[in-house]
């Protein structure tokens, strides 16, 4: 319906409330990663003895319904419906198609009203009248004109309701606990790390933030948040899987304080919080000072090529195990880096995404490209051994600008599980079946050359 169109109603009652005089429902919230969160609510109501209708107003107006569980004593179900076409004016006029209305024009000079029978014969892109003999089309002619309806369709809600039809086996009050799933309510956690490159230490915060479309309030509600990857069928939800983070370089082994929930974590909010529709919040969980950390140069070969110059990455690793001042799980979450200037005033330098970490493990954060670091692969000779193996010689120039000295960790793939170095310049390690490492020492405005040859193939 268009802006133009004013709407007003003549109507008594919305809707028949059986529960109008109920207290407002005591609600928890689980609330998971992938844009879904279970809320639980106990409400105390008489549902009377009997087969009657119970209404829960200010459900989701994102809830999925075939997940709904009602449970009180000596109440059974026997039909629920989920009523979410909300009354809004361009709702009423659709329903009002057929039927008979009053409208009110209002002449501007004298402020008289003038008031007439209607009938609705269309609201598509606008809103088609008959009056009398007359077919009329209400538009913005600068002429006030309300429209009356005499009641308001027992379909359309002011706010989302689930009605449930019950048998009561007895009357008076009690707790009836309903529990669904709802899409709209989701969270995330972000981290604001200072790192401190010459004291190889870093001081990171932790923030959630949640956010709420799902088209509800929920007020003073007791909030936990699961961490972790829960399996969707993707029916009906709409969720996607994640990009996937990789700045994990060694998974942990340690055992964490963190709350368990099966084979995920639980993060509380230690207050009863209160989560608006359409509300974004945001809640400290972590801040810790003086982790280990260090910085790093590296550059990871996907196969043996002649590639031009290319700037390496700059990284900062550290470790969220016990003994390095961290040591707890960290939720998956955008990592931001900052460090000081020459004034001592903390300045942005890049951020990179983690995924869900356990207690223990090694990270890798990529804050950018070094400016003043490059390095170049060539293939020096590539010989077929046979149909099956290779052998590659390369040559890598690391070359450096700055007035410090660097070290730059080179990752070489395409190595198959039988392949093998026959010679090289610096000794590697060998990561896995398909990865060699070298670290490469170089000058301060210098450089350094790499050479080696591997057989690979099977």
């Amino acid at each position: 319906m268009r802006a133009w169109v004013a709407l007003a109603t003549a109507v008594t009652s919305l809707a028949s409330n059986t529960n109008a005089a109920e207290a407002p429902p005591r609600i928890s919230l689980t609330i998971y990663n992938q844009d879904l969160a279970l809320i639980e609510e106990v409400r105390r109501l008489d549902p009377g003895a009997g087969r009657n209708k119970l209404e829960f107003k200010d459900v989701s107006a994102s809830i999925r319904p075939e997940t709904v569980v009602l449970s009180a004593p000596d109440l059974a179900i026997i039909e629920q419906n989920f009523d979410y076409d909300l009354l809004t004016p361009d709702k009423l006029m659709e329903k009002a198609v057929g039927q008979e209305v009053e409208i009110v024009r209002v002449n501007p000079g004298s402020g008289e009203q003038v008031r007439e029978k209607a009938s609705v014969q269309a609201a598509n892109d606008g809103v088609v009248l008959r009056v009398g003999n007359n077919i009329e089309v209400l538009r913005a002619d600068g002429v006030p004109t309300r429209v009356i309806f005499p009641k308001v369709p027992e379909n359309l809600r002011a706010r989302p309701t689930l009605s449930v039809t019950v048998q009561s086996q007895r009357a008076g009050a009690r707790d009836v606990q309903l529990s669904y799933l709802t899409t709209g309510l989701s969270w995330k956690s972000d981290y604001v790390a200072l790192f401190d490159e010459k004291a190889g230490k870093l001081d990171m915060q932790g923030w959630i933030t949640l956010t709420n479309k799902s088209g509800t309030a929920y007020a003073n509600a007791q909030t936990q948040l699961v961490a972790g990857d829960i399996n969707l069928s993707g029916e009906d939800s709409g969720w996607q899987p994640p990009r996937r983070a990789k700045p994990m370089r060694q998974g942990g082994n340690e055992s964490g304080p963190q709350q368990q929930l099966a084979d995920y974590y639980v993060y509380p909010i230690a207050e009863r919080t209160t989560i608006a529709d359409n509300q974004t919040k945001q809640v400290g969980f972590l801040d810790v000072n003086g982790v280990a950390a260090r910085k790093i140069y590296r550059y990871r070969a996907d196969w043996f090529q002649s590639l031009e110059p290319t700037h390496v990455d700059v990284a900062v690793d550290f470790a969220n195990s016990s003994a390095g001042g961290l040591g707890t799980q960290l939720p998956s979450g955008v990592v931001r880096v900052y460090v000081r200037d020459v004034d001592g005033k903390p300045k942005f330098v890049g951020e990179d995404r983690i995924p869900h970490t356990s207690q223990g493990s090694e990270l890798s954060v990529k804050t950018g490209e070094a400016f003043d670091v490059t390095i170049q692969a060539a293939i020096d000779r590539h010989v077929a051994v046979n149909k099956f193996r290779s052998r590659y010689s390369m040559l890598y120039m690391v070359r450096n600008a700055r007035n410090q000295p660097v070290t730059v960790s080179l990752r070489q793939d395409g190595l198959w599980r039988n392949g093998r170095v026959l010679e090289e310049s610096l000794k590697s390690t060998r990561n896995d079946a398909r990865t060699l490492q070298w670290e490469i020492p170089v000058p301060a405005n210098g450089e350094t050359k790499l050479t080696f040859t591997v057989e690979t193939g099977w």
